[in-house]
């Protein structure tokens, strides 16, 4: 589902931050109602102490910067080059973890990262440009990316998924706020553009970030990041599928790659 983001931020008119606030302030409702079934599911509480409650400021302003800097690298880049940075997340989490979180990651679990990135560059790169300002951007926002799968992974060993989301995503859009008022001087959108980027807070921030979220809560850290690699293959076959864009074969064997990868991380 990820896979389809670019998409709508290439459709939007609307400024690159002022989109990713819509994303996260349109979702809200959305996940309010998903965090009330949970609990009305399980209603336990779990307190929320002061390392818990830095994770959900830290995943707030990560996610935050993230989507405002990803959005932006779409304006000088690729959506290729752009979805290829941002998709070095996965490396970054496992840096991360070793280096911060006293992660447990085995070298075996490295070498099958390190397949699934050359599977992703084949994907993308094929006559792609590089640009180095875009892709650049692109690469800051994976870190950010990393910095917010590190965060929710945290609070989903404490709490129940969707109200993980939702503390999150409103913080996401608390710190958006200010970012697109600064960068357009108004928040005011368009009908059309409104029932776009609704679409979109449905779409990528409510279903896929909530599966994701769910996911997350299961399994480690460095695993989902290294599964949400199958983002860009879904990106590359929207194109062919929706836009008409022609695959090579070496893309087709690049998406095997991943696949192959993907499958030799999470087998067990």
């Amino acid at each position: 589902m990820l896979g389809g983001s670019g998409i709508f931020v290439k459709i939007s008119e609307t400024s690159p931050s002022l989109i990713a606030f819509y994303r996260a302030l349109l979702a809200l409702p959305f996940l309010f109602i998903w965090m009330k079934y949970e609990e009305r599911k399980d209603s336990s509480q779990s307190k929320l102490d002061k390392r818990y409650l830095f994770f959900i400021g830290l995943g707030g302003v990560c996610f935050a910067l993230d989507m405002a800097i990803w959005n932006w690298s779409l304006s000088f880049t690729s959506v290729a080059n752009a979805t290829l940075m941002a998709n070095t997340a996965p490396v970054f989490v496992v840096i991360f973890g070793l280096l911060f979180l006293s992660y447990k990651i085995s070298f075996s679990f490295i070498l099958t990262l390190a397949l699934a990135m050359l599977g992703v560059i084949l994907v993308i790169l094929p006559g792609q440009e590089v640009e180095i300002f875009g892709d650049s951007l692109g690469l800051i926002a994976a870190v950010f990316y990393a910095g917010y799968i590190i965060s929710i992974k945290d609070l989903t060993n404490v709490i129940k998924p969707a109200k993980t989301l939702y503390y999150v995503t409103v913080i996401t859009a608390i710190c958006l706020l200010p970012i697109s008022y600064f960068e357009t001087g108004s928040l005011f959108i368009s009908f059309n553009e409104f029932f776009i980027l609704l679409i979109y807070a449905i779409f990528s921030q409510t279903l896929a970030q909530g599966l994701i979220t769910a996911g997350i809560s299961k399994v480690s850290a460095h695993l989902s990041s290294l599964v949400l690699l199958m983002q860009p293959v879904s990106a590359a076959i929207y194109g062919w599928l929706l836009l008409g864009e022609l695959l090579t074969l070496v893309q087709i064997f690049g998406g095997f790659i991943v696949l192959i990868a993907i499958y030799m991380a999470s087998r067990n």
